[in-house]
């Protein structure tokens, strides 16, 4: 069986059904969706659909855990609603719903040795003392060791990830496709106006296709 790892697909619906194709996807494969799911690009509903309706699996992006809020009345006091999320919320119906809210915040494959995640894990932490903040939100660790959700703090927390798991995530669109030892990094950037990608197992293979356009400014 193959495995197609796909990174942040933001709503871009046509871009996935490209992908789906130039990998050469067909029912037996399994599919799985690298989180962000929904938001910033122009069919939120559409990518949710057709990953219900075709059984993909997935893990829950740190915008698709915003929309997830909001929609159960948890939003923050005195927060406003940004209209790309907004968009969300007016357009997924109930079965959506149903299926983000079934997300989980990583998953493991053991058949492949590879754990998937929306935006990391940190270096020597147990798996299950992760926790989903950096596990929806991480991009570096700093030189003392520190996670961060900023680019800026420190290296790519990839690049030091041990293994022996390879973990495939996404949420760096500004780091971009990402290849470390035993991390894979697949946010391209597509709804930037970039790429979306696959990593397809057991070929180990990266497929990718370009955005129709930039439906948002990085």
């Amino acid at each position: 069986m193959r495995t197609l790892f796909i990174g942040d697909v933001h709503g871009c619906s046509s871009e996935l059904d490209a992908l789906l194709k130039a990998c050469g996807w067909t029912p037996a494969d399994r599919v799985v969706l690298v989180g962000d799911l929904v938001a910033k690009g122009p069919d939120s509903a559409g990518v949710v659909r057709r990953a219900r309706e075709h059984g993909f699996l997935a893990v829950k992006g740190n915008h698709d855990a915003h929309v997830l809020r909001w929609h159960a009345g948890r939003a923050a006091k005195g927060k406003k609603l940004k209209p790309e999320h907004r968009q969300v919320m007016d357009t997924l119906t109930a079965e959506d719903w149903a299926y983000l809210e079934t997300l989980p915040a990583y998953a493991h494959f053991p058949d492949l040795k590879v754990l998937a995640v929306h935006a990391g894990l940190v270096p020597g932490v147990p798996l299950a003392e992760q926790r989903e903040e950096f596990l929806l939100n991480l991009r570096s660790i700093s030189a003392d060791g520190t996670p961060s959700k900023r680019l800026e703090a420190g290296a790519p927390w990839g690049s030091l990830w041990k293994g022996p798991e390879l973990v495939i995530f996404g949420h760096d669109a500004m780091r971009g496709l990402q290849r470390h030892p035993f991390a894979v990094g697949l946010d391209s950037g597509c709804v930037y106006g970039g790429k979306l990608t696959a990593y397809v197992l057991p070929e180990g293979k990266f497929y990718s296709v370009p955005a129709a356009r930039a439906y948002m400014a990085l």
